[in-house]
């Protein structure tokens, strides 16, 4: 099929590339000209695992192109997805502006049948608004649909080709014929495709984010029970994630969640409920504890020291999590910032999300070439994302490099009686502390 796929972010790149892997002819559209320009020559402007693969063989056989004109990119397509940004307003309402202006340029431009794909997270009603921009000034049939993604930053492209369930929203025969067809190769093992209406379909996906962060919060108050009662939440965690009716995943507790979907999706759908005179309670506490929980770290450094001017903090972890260069809302962010403000000294390093952090920080802390250097007189290490590389260190190396045996694990990586034999001060989320 002939896809242009609207917005090279996350989403809309993840989207094109693996469209493209399955034999369709994708087309990504994007306003910033040197971005396509570097897309062209090859370059990913993110990482994500397995992304580079998929976009160096489908650009290399003709599948996967770039391009800044619009009329260019949907010129020969059927499915036009919109992966526009939808960032947050200051009372949390989602910004359609993007999407809005695209389709009203869409409603000048399209010349036969198209299927115009929300794929962008966005409030119910968004597709009759879209719906409304087009056919303002167009004439020709085309139909809007909501199709919301679920991928997960750092295993999207395998989420994206093996999806748990395609969700589809739209009443038109016609579109669920293609869409089908279109999703047929993702499916084989028996997935669903679920077809609902539209505006089902738009709640399905902030139901979704906001269910897993009550997941995630509910988690991270036991922590802090436990911390007062002397109980193990990892114990707690264990005992509670074998019972099928709750699940295993998402229970881990931490220093809170970030990134560019949950802090947002869960504020988009309290105003989203505010605005029919709903008083969403639980999101609203999520919301509160999630940003208590980002600070629960740099409280206990507090506790600890006393007065941290002129203390130097090692941090392990800058992006959300693991397997991503996204520091969009990154709880290491948090931390830094409240360390730098109290006069604290901070050296840091992060498998991917470097660049992004020197961006936004400048020298306002030390970046390292590797997670060792990053010790070097340090009074303490701070672990404040759960990549692999830091659940094994060499503690030898670590012992050697700071200036004292105290670590503050914001991701409980490492085990309680690891630190107890090798004579570690050690905090962690919801165990006891070791010292």
């Amino acid at each position: 099929m002939n896809i242009c796929v609207i917005g090279t972010g996350y989403v809309g790149l993840v989207t094109g590339t693996c469209l493209a892997e399955t034999g369709n002819q994708v087309t990504c559209v994007d306003i910033d000209a040197a971005k396509v320009e570097k897309m062209k020559n090859g370059k990913v402007p993110i990482y994500e695992p397995l992304l580079d693969v998929y976009f160096d063989r489908n650009i290399k056989q003709g599948r996967l192109k770039f391009t800044t004109d619009l009329n260019e990119g949907i010129k020969n397509a059927t499915i036009l997805f919109l992966a526009l940004p939808t960032p947050p307003g200051e009372d949390g309402s989602a910004d359609l502006s993007y999407i809005l202006k695209v389709a009203d340029q869409l409603g000048e431009c399209i010349t036969d049948y198209k299927i115009v794909i929300d794929k962008s997270t966005v409030p119910v009603g968004t597709a009759d608004l879209v719906h409304k921009a087009i056919a303002t000034k167009s004439k020709v049939e085309f139909d809007v649909v909501s199709n919301p993604e679920f991928l997960r930053e750092g295993f999207a492209v395998e989420d994206f080709m093996k999806p748990d369930r395609i969700v589809i929203g739209t009443n038109s025969e016609k579109a669920k014929k293609i869409l089908s067809e279109l999703y047929a190769p993702y499916v084989r093992s028996g997935n669903p495709i679920i077809f609902m209406d539209v505006r089902s379909a738009e709640l399905t996906k902030y139901a979704a984010n906001s269910f897993l962060a009550v997941k995630i919060s509910f988690m991270n108050e036991i922590a802090l029970l436990c911390e007062k009662l002397g109980a193990d939440v990892d114990m707690v965690r264990y005992g509670i994630g074998t019972d099928d009716r709750i699940g295993k995943r998402f229970l881990f507790p931490g220093i809170g969640y970030g990134g560019s979907c949950f802090p947002k999706d869960v504020k988009a759908l309290i105003k989203s409920s505010d605005d029919q005179d709903y008083d969403f309670k639980i999101l609203k506490s999520v919301t509160q504890v999630n940003e208590k929980q980002k600070k629960i770290l740099v409280e206990k450094i507090k506790t600890h020291f006393g007065d941290i001017k002129g203390k130097k903090f090692a941090v392990w972890g800058l992006s959300f999590k693991p397997d991503t260069d996204d520091i969009r809302e990154a709880p290491a962010l948090e931390i830094i910032d409240e360390l730098l403000k109290s006069g604290a000294l901070v050296s840091a390093y992060d498998p991917e999300a470097m660049p992004n952090v020197k961006r936004l920080l400048g020298n306002k802390i030390r970046l390292t070439d590797n997670q060792y250097d990053a010790l070097d007189a340090a009074d303490a290490l701070i672990i404040a994302t759960e990549w692999a590389i830091f659940r094994t260190p060499d503690f030898e190396e670590i012992i050697k490099r700071m200036n004292t045996k105290l670590i503050f694990d914001g991701r409980n990586l490492l085990t309680l009686d690891k630190m107890e034999e090798l004579g570690f001060t050690y905090y962690s989320i919801g165990r006891k502390t070791i010292k």
